[in-house]
């Protein structure tokens, strides 16, 4: 008879024979040794039949939970592939949002490398703090090049006398500044970008949950 349970709990028991099972194979010894002349074991200082019936045991209880955990694994993944969930970019199943999910999170094969929209912002953000880093040094040069041709022009004591000769500072000052050069009016696109792609995330770790607590799984 199949037993019937929601994701949630499918998960939550899953998650628990990893536990279990990795427990049992590490703390659980399956080969011991013995005097030629001796029933009892030295590991467990017990009978050679006691020894046996407890390993075919323990050996039998590990095929059975590792059995359990595939077909629990086999149902959530079977639902998460037939299961939709409706979301600001589409209708996807639910394999397709934890995958989703998971890519944007760094997680999975391709780690950090597959978060593509992270990665972009970061890239612009670096892109615009180095532009801006770069005009800011560039016109402080210049500031104090036009200083310096100020001083020359007029001399330290008699600049304020006559503003004409600085026009052609003035001039060399404004052919000469950095500015930005920015197509995507970048501020504002990193901005747009970076809120977009958190409630995507908020959006799909919601839609998920819900989905795992309100579907029912057999196995």
């Amino acid at each position: 008879m199949a037993e019937k349970m929601l994701i949630t709990q499918a998960l939550d028991e899953r998650d628990l024979l990893v536990k279990k099972i990795s427990d049992k194979i590490r703390k659980n010894i399956f080969v011991a040794t013995k005097k030629h002349n001796s029933d009892t074991i030295f590991e467990h200082k017990q009978s050679v039949d006691d020894f046996q019936k407890e390993v075919e045991s323990t050996f039998q209880s590990i095929q059975d939970l590792i059995a359990r955990f595939n077909r629990i694994d086999a149902a959530i993944v079977k639902s998460n592939a037939e299961t939709m969930i409706e979301t600001s970019c589409g209708i996807i199943t639910v394999a397709g949002a934890i995958s989703l999910r998971n890519r944007m999170k760094g997680c999975g094969s391709y780690d950090g490398e597959a978060d593509f929209e992270g990665n972009l912002l970061e890239k612009l953000n670096k892109d615009y703090q180095k532009a801006i880093q770069t005009a800011e040094v560039r016109n402080k040069e210049l500031d104090n090049t036009a200083e310096g041709m100020r001083l020359s022009i007029l001399g330290k004591e008699t600049k304020a006398k006559d503003d004409k000769p600085l026009a052609v500072v003035d001039a060399y000052v404004t052919e000469n500044t950095t500015e930005l050069v920015d197509p995507l009016e970048i501020k504002k696109r990193i901005d747009y970008l970076d809120e977009k792609r958190n409630l995507l995330i908020r959006e799909l770790d919601t839609q998920i949950k819900v989905s795992n607590a309100t579907t029912f799984i057999e196995i």
